[in-house]
């Protein structure tokens, strides 16, 4: 029944237990001296995101905003809740006192209701049914944070003539019920965009698929996001979960992750009225050190543990590493290879240029470069080359042939995956062009990465139209035996079966990596998922992967970039 969605509204009615909380006087009377913020209402309804939904908005401007710099941002989900001053929240009053005392910074606050299709839309204040409510709150997809950040506050800023910082770390937001989980999730998938999150009586249950956020977090690296929770040991407990143990696993596994977290338990239910009793000092441990935020290089960093080792290429492709902890990669529309040695306060030096534009390539047993060729110059002929150490004579070890990426074996045989195809084929490398090499294994979605085991006696091989992760035997004489299913790969939620698998590598101990769209994958020698690690930007391909002990170097486009792996 879509009644049983908007439980935070039947709740706040219905529900009463051992939660005599009281508001304490920064929530309910201004001290002496300190000057109100200015409220504004208005109504939005030009999103394209939820097209057709018009909703009820407030902005909270505080005295102290001198309109010159820029504020920091909270924005609260089921707004009418938390920016009345006779409700449970009363949130212009506690901001209030909390910028009057510095205890958070200049802070301008976006109160937003949830949408409504049609036209019977319920008062402005109020838990009236609001018709778009569980879709945009309950959802975890980043279609929330998407309006947020494309349309609304642009809107706010655009019409208001305001500035909001672009730093995450001064961006927080808030919400109760299906409004926490909907501020968690935005974090969750743009922590670029706000780092901080207050959730009070979270629906972290299975309403829309929240309730894989426990798992989510216990199996992707440590996002730079600040957490409070709030709940009560009388919330909910009906055929979408137990609210009180969906929060007590989001708690453990945030402190499992290593998260900067707080859960404050108590007896209370399905209301607001623990919450707004600790909401100053809620907000007081959340904007803690507030003034040390990063910005620039340090921000960017904070986002992602990723390092920027240079952006000035075309497209790059195709790593590799050596034994000594030197990366080779290509860039391919550029038609050039370059070097990288980790170790070293250098940058990526130029090896080859004006050479083929090469996707994918290894390192040779007897020294040079195995490489598939998307074509060289003006031709558009793909091959399979080898790449002379030194001189860079090339030499055409196959023909006709439609190569995505490669890897080689120390017997001597090149294994290239043929994406269009869904095939992964391969050649010797005493061959000389040997026109359309045998197939030695095929019925993958779109083949794309292809690793070697550290003993070379497993090949894997990832779909990129698919969701499998691959892996073969593999023998001295190159034969391929039991094709298996050996992994699943993550994929974004509602966007089909296509992963987006890309190239991949395996460490030392025998973690198989594999970038895709939700980021680098890492897969344990048995095939369990460990963690996912994001990308360095939304915006960032992944592209492909290399590594040498625990630093791994990702292609992202036209961007070079390295971390180091925790052991």
């Amino acid at each position: 029944m879509i009644r049983s969605l908007f439980i935070l509204c039947l709740g706040l009615r219905a529900l009463h237990g051992a939660d005599d909380y009281a508001l304490t006087l920064e929530s309910t009377q201004r001290a002496e001296g300190i000057r109100p913020g200015n409220v504004t209402t208005f109504a939005f309804s030009d999103s394209k995101v939820f097209a057709n939904t018009t909703r009820d908005c407030w902005l909270y401007i505080p005295d102290a905003y001198n309109g010159e710099d820029e504020a920091a941002l909270m924005v609260f989900q089921d707004g009418h809740a938390y920016i009345s001053e006779t409700g449970q929240m009363r949130v212009p009053i506690v901001f209030d006192h909390l910028i009057a005392q510095g205890a958070m910074p200049v802070t301008i606050g976006l109160f937003v209701n949830p949408g409504h299709r049609g036209t019977d839309s319920p008062p402005r204040e109020g838990w009236g049914r609001r018709s778009n409510r569980s879709v945009e709150y309950d959802t975890p997809s980043a279609d929330y944070v998407t309006f947020l950040v494309d349309e609304l506050i642009p809107h706010v800023e655009s019409n208001y003539d305001l500035k909001f910082s672009v730093d995450p770390h001064k961006r927080a937001i808030c919400g109760m019920s299906s409004g926490g989980i909907c501020a968690w999730t935005a974090a969750w998938e743009r922590p670029d965009q706000f780092g901080k999150v207050l959730s009070h009586i979270g629906s972290f249950t299975n309403i829309r698929g929240g309730h894989v956020y426990p798992a989510l977090i216990r199996k992707t690296e440590r996002k730079p996001i600040r957490v409070f929770l709030q709940d009560g040991e009388n919330d909910l407990n009906n055929a979408h979960g137990s609210w009180p143990l969906a929060n007590q696993q989001m708690a453990a596994a945030l402190a499992f992750a290593g998260y900067d977290h707080r859960f404050v338990f108590g007896t209370g239910a399905h209301n607001g009225n623990h919450g707004g009793a600790i909401l100053p000092d809620s907000l007081r441990w959340l904007w803690r050190d507030w003034d040390g935020s990063l910005s620039g290089k340090e921000a960017e960093r904070s986002v992602s543990d990723w390092d920027l080792v240079s952006d000035a290429f075309g497209f790059t492709d195709g790593p590799f590493a050596t034994g000594d902890g030197t990366f080779h990669f290509s860039d391919l529309p550029n038609g050039a290879i370059y070097h990288w040695d980790a170790s070293s306060d250098d940058g990526p030096v130029k090896v080859l240029d004006g050479g083929p534009r090469i996707s994918g390539m290894d390192r040779a047993p007897g020294g040079g470069i195995v490489a598939a060729v998307q074509g060289e110059g003006d031709s558009k002929e793909k091959r399979i080359v080898h790449i002379a150490p030194w001189t860079h004579a090339m030499t055409t070890l196959a023909t006709r042939v439609n190569p995505n990426d490669l890897v080689v074996t120390a017997s001597g045989h090149a294994f290239f995956t043929d994406t269009q195809a869904g095939t992964v084929n391969r050649v010797p490398l005493t061959a000389r062009a040997m026109a359309r090499p045998p197939v030695v294994a095929g019925g993958m979605n779109r083949p794309n990465g292809i690793a070697l085991s550290p003993d070379q006696r497993t090949l894997y091989v990832s779909e990129h139209g698919g969701d499998a992760l691959w892996r073969f035997q593999l023998n001295a004489a190159g034969d391929l035996r039991g094709g298996e299913r050996f992994a699943q790969l993550a994929r974004p939620e509602g966007e089909g079966d296509a992963s987006g698998g890309d190239g991949m590598t395996v460490l030392a101990d025998g973690r198989v990596l594999v970038t895709s769209r939700m980021g680098l994958q890492i897969f344990s020698p048995a095939g369990e998922a460990l963690q996912t690690i994001a990308p360095p930007t939304p915006e960032t391909p992944m592209i492909s992967v290399a590594a040498h002990g625990n630093t791994v170097m990702l292609c992202g486009g036209q961007r070079l970039y390295q971390r180091t792996l925790k052991e």
